[in-house]
């Protein structure tokens, strides 16, 4: 029952996923943290930690994580986590595919006109606010600390997401050496 329940979740963000992968953590944050509890809050933390240095998009990655990781803790054998991998990846991409072959024609054909201006500047804003929801998301305490246990960490957790978020959004300072310092700094003081 598991592999229809993972086939019909994935299949289901990758249908009501507009604006890429952080537009679709919040999704399958909900579901699969919160609703099916296939995964824990640190874990989810790890797969888009883990999705920043693999290549390729970030809900494939988390699609396959997911299927795998749900089906061993299920008590499954590993051969048939491989297999829910697999089929959770295509199934976060089966039904976007399919729809957006049906509708590109129509796009085409009509770009310039009024309603299809209109539709796109209505999905913008809504695009910003489900990466925004996203960042708010991996906000916790397992990523950042509390103020409550340890208020210098928590004070260091806050200074360094600061200053990665100055620094790649005002100084166009490369992303990579701006990972790489909190990197270091998260291995000397964490």
């Amino acid at each position: 029952m598991i592999f229809f329940k993972l086939f019909y979740v994935f299949s289901k963000i990758g249908i009501f996923n507009f604006g890429g992968g952080y537009a679709m953590l919040s999704l399958i944050q909900n579901e699969t943290v919160v609703k099916n509890h296939w995964l824990t809050n640190a874990e989810f933390t790890d797969i888009v930690a883990i999705s920043q240095s693999t290549p390729g998009p970030i809900g494939i990655n988390a699609a396959t994580y997911v299927g795998y990781t749900a089906v061993v803790n299920a008590g499954y054998p590993h051969w048939a986590a491989v297999c829910s991998a697999v089929m959770c990846s295509l199934a976060i991409m089966w039904l976007s595919f399919i729809l957006m072959i049906c509708v590109s024609r129509y796009l085409l054909a009509h770009k310039d006109s009024r309603e299809v201006k209109d539709v796109f500047k209505a999905l913008r804003p809504t695009i910003v606010g489900l990466i925004a929801a996203a960042a708010l998301l991996l906000m916790t305490k397992d990523n950042f600390g509390s103020p409550a246990d340890n208020p210098c960490l928590f004070g260091l957790s806050i200074a360094l997401f600061a200053a990665a978020f100055y620094f790649t959004r005002y100084r166009k300072t490369n992303p990579i050496l701006v990972m790489l310092v909190c990197g270091i700094a998260g291995l000397l003081f964490y």
